[in-house]
């Protein structure tokens, strides 16, 4: 386990870090970034060095809107098999959650990837059995190759696949908080390597650093983005270069960009982003679950579904709050008994936060 206290470096670059007396604020856009920096206790050290980093939309349970989750739980209830991931499956709806209606008799379970789902669906095959396909690049290739590979015909996806690049370029736009600096997510630039954050240094001036997910790693991306705000330069370099490069794994972006095409698609707490959601191509129009079934989802098209009451979610995932100043963290708002989904998913912030509160 890594242990701040006999880590020379750790304390050499916090050292180095303070004796600068800088005031700065980066983002990062990955659930597992987040753990590691309040696991470890880092947040605290670096906002004693006068750095601030906060995480941005990267949960991807968190960022999927109440509408999706009310058609999932809509299919639920015309007795289809809805399938997704255990964290999913907790998220409040706006008036439950998949989970209240696995309570109440309706066929939902909870899967730890869409080929168990295809199981499902090769066993009941007098069932129709929806697969929540949630996630960012990283979990799009599976999904993609899992089409591709002629699921059964009583098997289809809600597709809720979202991708990172144009979301942070939204952020920037929005110009609600002074960015300095991001930390780009390991697992995405894994997929998409490091060119699709190119254009975000180049026509908004921002440092970035894509970083793995030990908390050296983190540490020294925080340097990396101080020498560059220092020596003026704004372009992305690579921490995680032992695992991430460039021209990512081209692989499964050929996979990608075989059974998806990109479109405009809102994310919760944003507006309608350009560019930053994954639909089936036309060919693949039989396992699209909201084209498959769009008699039963019609009534869903036009309606709009409002956030939980006094849930601050999509504030945090737009970096303008920490879980602790949203009203209801640890008072109404509980991992077993969570208002919004960023207290369910281990991504969440509120998940995060709260787990590791008694360390504090």
């Amino acid at each position: 386990m890594f242990s701040i206290n006999d880590n020379k470096i750790v304390h050499e670059v916090l050292s180095n870090i303070k004796k600068k007396e800088i005031n700065l604020k980066f983002m990062h856009v990955c659930g597992t970034h987040q753990d590691a920096l309040v696991k470890n206790g880092l947040d605290f050290l670096l906002r004693n060095c006068g750095i601030e980093i906060g995480q941005g939309p990267g949960c991807p349970v968190c960022v999927t809107t109440p509408k999706e989750i009310e058609e999932m739980i809509f299919l639920a209830k015309k007795n289809k098999i809805v399938t997704t991931f255990g964290d999913m499956i907790k998220v409040p709806g706006e008036k439950k959650s998949l989970q209240n209606l696995k309570t109440e008799g309706y066929d939902i379970k909870t899967v730890y990837g869409i080929e168990d789902a295809i199981s499902i669906a090769k066993k009941k095959t007098d069932k129709e059995i929806v697969f929540m396909a949630v996630g960012f690049e990283t979990t799009a290739p599976t999904t993609a190759s899992t089409i591709l590979n002629n699921p059964p015909e009583n098997f289809s996806i809600l597709c809720c696949h979202r991708t990172i690049p144009f979301a942070l370029k939204t952020i920037i736009e929005m110009g609600e908080l002074k960015i300095d600096g991001l930390i780009e997510p390991g697992h995405v630039s894994t997929i998409i390597g490091s060119e699709p954050f190119e254009f975000i240094s180049r026509e908004y001036n921002i440092p970035q650093v894509i970083a793995g997910f030990e908390p050296i790693d983190i540490l020294m991306g925080v340097w990396m983005l101080i020498k560059q705000i220092e020596q003026g330069f704004s372009f992305v370099q690579n921490e995680y270069s032992r695992v991430v490069k460039r021209e990512g794994n081209i692989k499964a972006q050929k996979v990608i960009n075989e059974v998806f095409e990109v479109c405009d698609i809102k994310w919760r707490g944003f507006p309608i982003i350009p560019k930053s959601g994954l639909i089936l191509k036309n060919d693949f129009d039989k396992y699209d679950a909201r084209k498959k079934f769009e008699d039963d989802l019609k009534n869903l098209q036009d309606y709009e579904f409002k956030e939980p009451k006094g849930c601050r979610c999509g504030e945090l995932l737009r970096g303008l709050i920490s879980p602790q100043e949203c009203p209801l963290f640890g008072i109404k708002c509980f991992p077993d008994k969570p208002v919004g989904p960023c207290m369910v998913s281990m991504e969440g912030s509120c998940n995060i936060e709260y787990k590791y509160l008694k360390n504090k």
